[in-house]
């Protein structure tokens, strides 16, 4: 995929621009999305990955997870599909640089600064481990920062990818500078996973380098398990000595000894922060411990070895000596002559007067013993052991899910020689102390369940209950609520959402269809209907349903209605000896057209009437059938009459009127 050039389309929507760079399982193009007209950084699966279906799953939850985390410090995703025997993922461009690539232009970065960076990435995480997803693999490489320092952090590449990052040939999945102990050892990860590896982050930032480094990354898993992170002050005495002991609280070793969770390393943060831009600078070793626990002791201890200057020679006389030159003397022009005796005197008094002093330090000094192993125990009994032996007590107390009153740190450690009467401080648990009950209305239910355990509570009863407002399954309410500050591991009860409460069902039978439907679907019913041929009801007529009327039933659910239908094939009505219009209107009523033929009838008293049917009388036909019916037409008789006459010649005589004959 890296001999993608540009003009490229991928999948015919985006076209490639440049190349990005390239990850532990992916190349990342800048490229043009053709249909929204937007930049977007184009994430390619290498191919010989693209065959293996471990990959390809973790390719593909790498783009679920991410789409479901919309956040300020989040990169967003916006699509994904395949392209030419592999897969792609489409996300938001960012025009910055990585935090790694800021970290080796300009580390150590000013306390203020990186604080400011760290807090951005704790916030991508708290939003991510409230909705279940624990990152895995947060590291610089991760995180782009633009030129005003918005970080937002990319790659959940290995969310919730499994147990284990550390194939069977001891490879590692993800950069191993980052990793946590647990994630090095093959364990299962949490949110605290996540935290070491940030702390590891901001570590870098104020050091210029990682805490851990070796030729190989079993080698520097290894160390990730079994040893202290070097003194920060050794590598920059700039680091304040309040981020310090915060740090060294994110790299405990054992993820209970970590911050709770997210929101705990942002407040120690925050006051961090408030604290160096008003001034009040804290001790670095005195209080290392109070918020690293025994892994902060060791490293305090470390530190102070490290850093402490090499003590001054003991004082003599007045506190203060002078440094004699017995250097050789140049050459002197004038003649030699004796010199005075009292220098010397005031150097033997000086020199004596000098090892006196040493004589009497050496036999007045402070006595060093061993420093006795309290870590595990009941202050009480830790504070007498310690006291028992010459020493001082102090104490600083922590919220950690110890027993509250048990020493789960000392500084100076066990075995270190300390002078007697000095102080041993106590890192002394209060209790898992106090948490707050996250805000999970609306949320899913297994989305609830896990922003409750990340906040180190219990998730106790789900209770169910209908609801108008929230779909089946939404979480109604927690008990105690949102905002409650009870103590970590406090057991929440969960209310669900059943969906909306019940209906009563309406009586809709001997209505019209039309309106029995419209009544059901009034009060949010579903109905479907079913026909039931029948000549005792009018067509259309609601006959049953089911449920019955007055029955309560769930919102939404299907109500069945059987419904009359006429019957496909009727008996024609006989028509026959009917007139005219009253055999069509017979007919008519029934549904059957009627068709007119004429015959002539001799008989008058037939005339316009029906004299035969076709279908015949009582016979089956469908409605809309036509009948044609026969009538009558009468018309007189043309057979023709014989008479006989006899015809008398008549013999005129006489003349015609007027005429003569002559």
């Amino acid at each position: 995929m890296a001999g993608l050039g540009a003009g490229t389309m991928v999948d015919e929507r985006y076209k490639i621009v440049s190349r990005l760079g390239a990850g532990g399982m992916a190349d990342v193009f800048l490229a043009e999305d053709e249909q929204l007209g937007r930049k977007v950084a184009l994430k390619l699966l290498y191919q010989r990955f693209a065959e293996d279906p471990g990959f390809v799953e973790r390719f593909r939850r790498e783009a679920q997870a991410a789409a479901g985390l919309q956040h300020p410090n989040v990169v967003s995703v916006y699509d994904r599909g395949a392209y030419d025997g592999t897969y792609y993922i489409a996300m938001e461009y960012l025009p910055g640089r990585t935090l790694k690539q800021l970290i080796r232009l300009q580390a150590p970065l000013d306390p203020i600064r990186a604080i400011d960076i760290t807090l951005q990435i704790l916030k991508a995480a708290r939003f991510a481990h409230r909705r279940g997803v624990i990152h895995r693999d947060l590291k610089p490489h991760n995180v782009i920062v633009d030129d005003s320092d918005n970080a937002k952090v990319t790659d959940f590449g290995i969310a919730r990818a499994g147990a284990s990052d550390m194939t069977e040939t001891g490879s590692i999945m993800g950069t191993a500078q980052y990793l946590s102990p647990e994630q090095a050892q093959g364990h299962a990860v949490s949110a605290g996973s996540d935290l070491y590896s940030i702390g590891v982050v901001l570590y870098e930032m104020l050091t210029g380098r990682v805490p851990f480094d070796a030729e190989s990354a079993v080698s520097i898993a290894l160390k990730h398990v079994s040893e202290a992170p070097p003194p920060m002050s050794v590598l920059n005495p700039e680091v304040p000595p309040e981020l310090e002991q915060i740090v060294m609280w994110a790299l405990n070793k054992n993820p209970v000894d970590r911050p709770a969770n997210a929101d705990q390393f942002i407040t120690a943060l925050e006051q961090a922060r408030t604290a160096l831009l008003s001034g009040e600078r804290g001790q670095r070793t005195a209080s290392m411990a109070a918020l690293a626990g025994v892994a902060a002791g060791r490293y305090a201890a470390t530190a102070a070895a490290v850093s402490t200057p090499p003590a001054a020679p003991p004082p003599a006389g007045t506190g203060s000596f002078d440094v004699i030159d017995t250097g050789p003397v140049p050459p002197y022009e004038e003649p030699e002559r004796r010199r005075p005796l009292w220098p010397w005197l005031v150097l033997l008094l000086v020199l004596l007067l000098a090892g006196g002093g040493v004589a009497a330090y050496l036999l007045t000094r402070p006595v060093k013993q061993d420093v006795p192993a309290v870590v595990g125990e009941p202050f009480t009994t830790a504070q007498a052991q310690l006291q028992n032996d010459g020493f001082t007590v102090s104490q600083i107390q922590v919220t950690n899910a110890k027993t509250a009153g048990t020493v789960i740190g000392q500084n100076p450690l066990s075995g270190v020689k300390a002078k007697e009467g000095s102080n041993v401080s106590l890192t002394v648990s209060s209790g898992p102390g106090d948490t707050t009950v996250p805000t999970v209305v609306g949320e899913t239910l297994q989305q609830a369940k896990s922003s409750i355990q990340i906040a180190n509570l219990k998730v106790g009863k789900v209770v169910h209950q209908s609801s108008s407002q929230y779909a089946s399954g939404q979480v109604i309410d927690t008990s105690p609520a949102a905002g409650a500050t009870p103590p970590v591991g406090t057991a929440v009860t969960i209310f669900a959402s059943s969906g909306p409460p019940p209906v009563q069902v309406p009586d809709v039978t001997t209505e019209d269809v039309g309106q029995a439907k419209s009544t059901l679907q009034g009060r949010g019913f579903n109905v479907v209907t079913t026909d039931q041929v029948i000549t005792s009801a009018s067509p259309g007529t609601v006959l049953s349903q089911s449920p019955v009327g007055g029955k309560s039933e769930p919102n939404g659910s299907t109500v069945t209605l059987v419904v009359a239908k006429a019957p496909t094939t009727v008996a024609v009505p006989n028509v026959v000896g009917q007139t005219r219009g009253a055999a069509e209107a017979t007919l008519g009523a029934a549904g059957f057209p009627a068709t007119v033929q004429r015959q002539t009838v001799t008989d008058q008293s037939q005339n316009g009437v029906v004299q035969s049917q076709t279908p015949a009388a009582t016979s089956q036909a469908k409605k809309g059938t036509s009948v044609t019916i026969v009538v009558g037409k009468y018309v007189a008789s043309t057979t023709p009459t014989t008479t006989t006459s006899t015809t008398t010649p008549t013999t005129q005589t006489g003349t015609t009127s007027g005429h003569k004959k002559k």
